[in-house]
C-alpha cells in the first residue's frame, strides 16, 4: 500500500478518485476536528461505507458500523489510497515494465521518448512515484 504522504501528493497534482468498491482511504479532516480515527485505513464496501451521490458532490456514507458518531464525509475530507493495479492502470501507455530487483522493484516508464525507472521496496510505492512523475509532467 502507498503511503499517505504519497497518496496526498497525488491527490494535490490533480489525481482524481471516483470511489468504487474495494478502494482504501484515509480521513483527512480539518485541523479543528480531532477524530483518532484519522489513522485507520477504510475499504468502500456496500455493507459498511458506500460511495453516495449527492448535489454537492460524492460523499462517503458510514453505516453505522464504526464505535465512533460519524454518519459521512465528503471526497475532499477523504485520501484514497490506490491499489497497485489501480496505480498501474493510471500509468497506461507509459509503462514499460515492473522489475523485481534483490531488494527493491523498479517500475519503468517512458514519457515524450525519456526512459524513467523508480524503486522502491514495495511495488505500489514504486508505481505511485512514477504516476506522480507523469501527471506532474502533464501539467
Amino acid at each position: 500500500m502507498i503511503t499517505r504522504e504519497l497518496a496526498v501528493a497525488l491527490r494535490d497534482r490533480g489525481l482524481v478518485w471516483h470511489p468504487a468498491e474495494g478502494d482504501r482511504f484515509q480521513l483527512d479532516l480539518p485541523d479543528d476536528v480531532e477524530l483518532e480515527a484519522e489513522a485507520e485505513v477504510f475499504t468502500v464496501s456496500e455493507m459498511t461505507i458506500e460511495a453516495r451521490q449527492t448535489p454537492s458532490g460524492t460523499d462517503l456514507a458510514f453505516n453505522g458500523t464504526t464505535e465512533w458518531a460519524l454518519d459521512a464525509v465528503t471526497l475532499a475530507d477523504a485520501v484514497w489510497l490506490p491499489r497497485e493495479d489501480q496505480l498501474r492502470d493510471l500509468l497506461r501507455g507509459t509503462f514499460r515494465a515492473l522489475v523485481r530487483l534483490d531488494d527493491a522493484f523498479r517500475v519503468d516508464i517512458e514519457i515524450g521518448g525519456d526512459a524513467l525507472a523508480f524503486e522502491h521496496p514495495d511495488p505500489s510505492e514504486a508505481y505511485g512515484r512514477a504516476l506522480l512523475e507523469l501527471i506532474s509532467r502533464s501539467q
